[in-house]
């Protein structure tokens, strides 16, 4: 009997029929959804763990050639002892023929000789190359167009330039004996080894070293538009304002079920686009009061990205929390979990951190978080982040073990953060996503109770001191914000 069949015996002997059909259901809606936290079992990837898994290297490259040492070849060196055995120098490639010449800007692998001393070594079909200096010869391709400014961490071999985009250039360590080539090919099984063969471009093998061209000026988290309503001309006082924000924000409640309860319980007429309204207004002071009043953030952080809807399209937001303090340092909103929004996130996070202070940053397999944290320490002197990564379920490396309770925040937080948003129903609109995820931290660092800090809040202010409700509170914070 199969897994599947004694499966399906199991569901009806613990389930009744209307709970099966209920199951069914939830079943094909999540497949149907094709939520990003709930993907099917993949056979092949089982058995190819290492097939299209480009993840980001943790070193970064030496921005300075290393010291040479006993062995190193330097034409510079050879060049000298050439002429000190013959009694003359060495002269340079006197090409008989033009199919013999190389381009000028390559340069020997090996010595690093200038085209002067390079020669095609197989005439007209100019696949292979030789240095009269050093006698090596080496495949000659584009990738040894180089004189780069990086080099392999692990093998000191200079990198070339792989590839270049408007956004990023990717550098590559071409030297077959380096360390880090050697041991991912250990890494590999028969099914991979073979694999490879047919499909080489699917496996990251050798170092890799992404350099973004990010401008400064869009590596600012996403803020909520000016609102249309002005606090100073609603119709409302300000406690019918913080009792909208209690009901819609601290407790979840709809904008519609927020209207019918004002209507039907304090007698208050507001409709449910005018909740919209109020959370768009409110918002757009608190994004800038979140940022003023972030405090001292912790040592270590946990970070990650959850998915919610808006206009039936999957978005993420971004969050990162002290693992003491429970503050959540940034947030963002982005349609996608590449480099730039990672960025993003974490610059916010140490906009205003103190030089010299050691953080760490605890993240699941993003590779997004690598490359950023790599534009990050090569563009900042003062200010060294270390990278921790909780991969999967189950701890299977040490890393994983130690740093999985800081992972477990952030998860908790996800949660939290779904259940005010109700992300079942979706936004209509990404400035209304934006509006609610502001709001839903200025509630969480400022107003929230929490257990693990003796249900005191993360972020203190001594304005909120002797307030004692929700409402009363927000609606302080919202005098501060404006």
């Amino acid at each position: 009997m199969s897994n599947i069949s004694k499966f399906i015996i199991w569901i009806f002997k613990k389930f009744t029929r209307d709970e099966i059909l209920k199951i069914i259901e939830k079943l094909v809606e999540a497949i149907d959804n094709d939520d990003p936290d709930l993907q099917p079992r993949d056979k092949f990837k089982e058995k190819h763990p290492n097939y299209r898994n480009f993840l980001v290297d943790p070193l970064t490259p030496l921005t300075k050639a290393p010291e040479r040492t006993e062995g190193h070849l330097d034409f510079k060196i050879l060049l000298a002892e050439y002429e000190y055995l013959y009694g003359k120098a060495l002269k340079p490639v006197n090409a008989r023929k033009d199919d013999n010449t190389v381009s000028k800007d390559l340069i020997c692998p090996f010595c690093n000789a200038p085209h002067i001393y390079l020669y095609c070594n197989n005439g007209k079909k100019k696949s292979q190359m030789k240095c009269k200096v050093c006698l090596h010869t080496s495949h000659l391709k584009g990738k040894h167009k180089r004189k780069c400014n990086f080099f392999c961490p692990y093998c000191s071999h200079a990198l070339f330039t792989w590839k270049r985009k408007e956004s990023v250039t990717i550098y590559k360590c071409d030297n077959n004996n380096c360390p880090y080539r050697l041991k991912r090919l250990k890494k590999l099984n028969k099914k991979e080894k073979k694999l490879r063969k047919q499909k080489l471009s699917q496996f990251k093998i050798n170092y890799q070293f992404r350099q973004y061209h990010f401008k400064p000026n869009k590596l600012r988290v996403i803020g909520p538009h000016k609102p249309k309503v002005d606090l100073i001309k609603i119709h409302n006082d300000i406690n019918t304002f913080a009792l909208v924000l209690t009901l819609h924000i601290s407790y979840a409640i709809t904008a519609r079920k927020t209207a019918h309860m004002l209507r039907n319980i304090f007698n208050i007429s507001i409709s449910y686009q005018t909740v919209l309204n109020y959370t768009e207004a409110a918002a757009y002071y608190c994004h800038q009061f979140n940022k003023n009043n972030k405090s001292i953030i912790d040592d270590i952080l946990a970070g990650d990205e959850t998915y919610i809807k808006i206009l039936g399209v999957h978005h993420y937001t971004w969050f990162f929390i002290c693992a003491k303090s429970r503050i959540i340092s940034a947030y963002h909103i982005s349609n996608s979990r590449d480099t730039q929004h990672a960025v993003k996130t974490m610059l916010e996070v140490i906009r205003n951190v103190e030089n010299d202070k050691n953080i760490t940053f605890v993240t699941d397999g993003n590779p997004s978080y690598q490359a950023g944290l790599h534009y990050i320490n090569m563009n900042n002197k003062h200010l060294k982040i270390a990278l921790k990564n909780v991969i999967g379920l189950q701890n299977l490396d040490a890393e994983s073990e130690e740093y999985r309770p800081y992972k477990q925040i952030i998860e908790r937080l996800n949660r939290t953060y779904k259940y005010h948003i109700q992300p079942a129903n979706g936004f209509n609109s990404f400035n209304g996503a934006v509006s609610k995820t502001v709001l839903f931290v200025t509630y969480y660092n400022f107003i929230r109770p929490h257990k693990s800090l003796k249900y005191q809040s993360p972020i203190k202010l001594s304005q909120l001191n002797g307030i004692d409700t929700i409402q009363g509170k927000w609606a302080k914070v919202i005098s501060l914000a404006a």
